[in-house]
């Protein structure tokens, strides 16, 4: 019987899992390279499928307190005129909220539960049938019962326990930066387009969040640890754009709480190796909506609820996968979607875009 679980990675899905691991009788112990709970500011969503894991963990009420304060969607020109203008209609029980405080309220969550290892990384990775051997960065080796890989997109547990060919992380021609900014009172998000770029104003509680998505090929050297590597590009991407963009640059080159990153997709045929598997991103990385956390949350409370439930890890493992795969998949199918009305490719792609949105406001 699964009784130790390793989980690596202390975002949103390994907390989640920690918490209901430890409800069923389990022990998780989670090891996360930062040095404490670190996430990016981008806004989330948790919604649909994540709704009743976070009323059942009983942290919903926080959430709320913590959500941000957008209430429409406005595109404006280089001058900042309004070009068109779209409340944010969404399930009033949703809920959106910076990434960076979702981790938080989760780890709080759990932390009395489970074992958490900061500054610290799983190494190396050697399983029988019975359990997983174990190596890390700092800590001494152990011996684990199932190891999740709970580590996003540059997943080092997928690294370590699957094939290189098992594995297929597909850039999605978007690169994507944000950083926190002070001193924009807008309720607004505000959305400003040039051609296969997009800069934006997220209003949150005390600092907004500024935004840099635009197309792009993938950068054959890219490292996404690599903060100078990230402004330079960022720099070059957005040289010569207006509105707002020459003073964000400005406060790009002297923060260090950038987040940058490749939007891609990760497909793989299977989430499992023998006693490794994998959950979020570093399964199943689709969103640029911020839906992949609410799918996180849900992944990690079918995954859980699998373990308790199943007389084998090999069949909860089957269990789990066929049950969010069935979440998962159909916004894989349609990543790209965000991008054709994020970042137009065309002037006269924003035109029509912004026509679309005032078309639907008379509609409303």
């Amino acid at each position: 019987m699964t009784q130790t679980v390793l989980i690596s990675g202390a975002g949103v899905a390994g907390p989640t899992l920690a918490y209901w691991l430890a409800r069923h009788g389990l022990r998780p112990t989670v090891v996360e390279r930062a040095q404490g709970t670190r996430s990016s500011g981008n806004p989330v969503d948790v919604r649909g499928p994540a709704q009743p894991v976070a009323t059942a963990m009983g942290v919903l009420p926080q959430l709320r307190s913590l959500a941000t304060r957008a209430t429409a969607m406005r595109a404006v020109d280089a001058a900042g005129r309004t070009l068109a203008r779209l409340p944010m209609s969404r399930n009033p029980d949703d809920v959106e909220i910076p990434r960076a405080d979702l981790a938080r309220v989760l780890y709080e969550a759990a932390r009395d539960h489970a074992e958490f290892r900061f500054d610290d990384t799983v190494t190396s990775l050697t399983q029988d049938a019975g359990g997983v051997d174990v190596t890390f960065d700092r800590a001494p080796a152990r011996r684990f019962d199932l190891v999740v890989g709970a580590d996003g997109l540059h997943s080092q547990v997928r690294r370590l326990a699957f094939p290189a060919s098992a594995v297929r992380v597909e850039h999605l021609g978007v690169y994507v930066g944000t950083l926190p900014v002070v001193g924009d009172e807008d309720p607004d998000v505000l959305l400003y387009n040039e051609p296969g770029r997009l800069a934006s104003l997220h209003p949150s509680r005390e600092r907004s969040l500024a935004a840099f998505i635009y197309r792009a090929p993938e950068v054959p050297d890219f490292d996404h640890r690599d903060a100078a590597q990230h402004r330079m590009l960022l720099r070059k991407a957005y040289a010569g754009a207006g509105w707002r963009v020459p003073a964000l640059l400005e406060q790009v080159s002297a923060t260090d709480e950038l987040y940058f990153d490749a939007v891609s997709r990760v497909r793989m045929p299977t989430w499992s190796s023998g006693r490794v598997t994998l959950l979020g991103d570093a399964a199943s990385c689709v969103s640029l909506f911020g839906e992949g956390s609410s799918l996180a949350m849900a992944g990690a409370f079918a995954l859980a609820s699998a373990l308790a439930s199943s007389s084998s890890v090999e069949t909860a493992l089957r269990r789990y996968e066929a049950t969010h795969r069935a979440l998962t998949g159909p916004r894989q199918r349609h990543a790209g979607r965000a991008a054709t009305l994020l970042i137009p490719k065309t002037r006269l792609g924003i035109a029509a875009r912004n026509a679309a949105a005032r078309t639907l406001l008379r509609a409303a």
